[in-house]
């Protein structure tokens, strides 16, 4: 179960990666005039999200193989893995919307600032915080 564990980490770590990464293009794409400068961030963007998204899928299956071992094995307690399977629903929920904004880019219709984009930027590292506080310190 140590394998599982430890491709879980490596998957997720690169999932976030790129969580952090796209919606920092989606900032400089939202600043950029320049029809080259455009191409070149669509680009990323593309190439960005069709890597990302198998990483999560695999960081999902990971998880998920491990919850159900050790919800076999641990039985009753785990009262912290409800928020926490809470806080992954959002984090899907984040990818998912980070792929509208992404085919938004692509298709010349994004509608929001750089500012906002540089707000929703935060949010995975707002998640991240509290999955591994939930995860460390199981506080209930």
């Amino acid at each position: 179960m140590l394998w599982v564990k430890a491709f879980h980490i490596i998957f997720v770590i690169s999932w976030f990666a790129g969580l952090f990464y796209l919606p920092r293009i989606f900032v400089n794409h939202a600043m950029a005039t320049e029809p080259v400068e455009i191409e070149r961030l669509k680009l990323m963007e593309r190439k960005l999200f069709r890597f990302m998204t198998p990483i999560a899928v695999l960081a999902l299956g990971f998880g998920i193989w491990m919850w159900g071992y050790y919800a076999f094995y641990m039985g009753a307690g785990w009262y912290w893995m409800h928020a926490k399977l809470a806080l992954v629903a959002l984090l899907v929920a984040y990818h998912l919307w980070c792929g509208k904004i992404y085919r938004d880019f692509a298709a010349d219709k994004n509608r929001r600032s750089h500012v906002w984009y540089r707000v929703f930027n935060e949010i995975p590292v707002l998640i991240l915080m509290a999955v591994v506080i939930l995860v460390v310190v199981k506080p209930f």
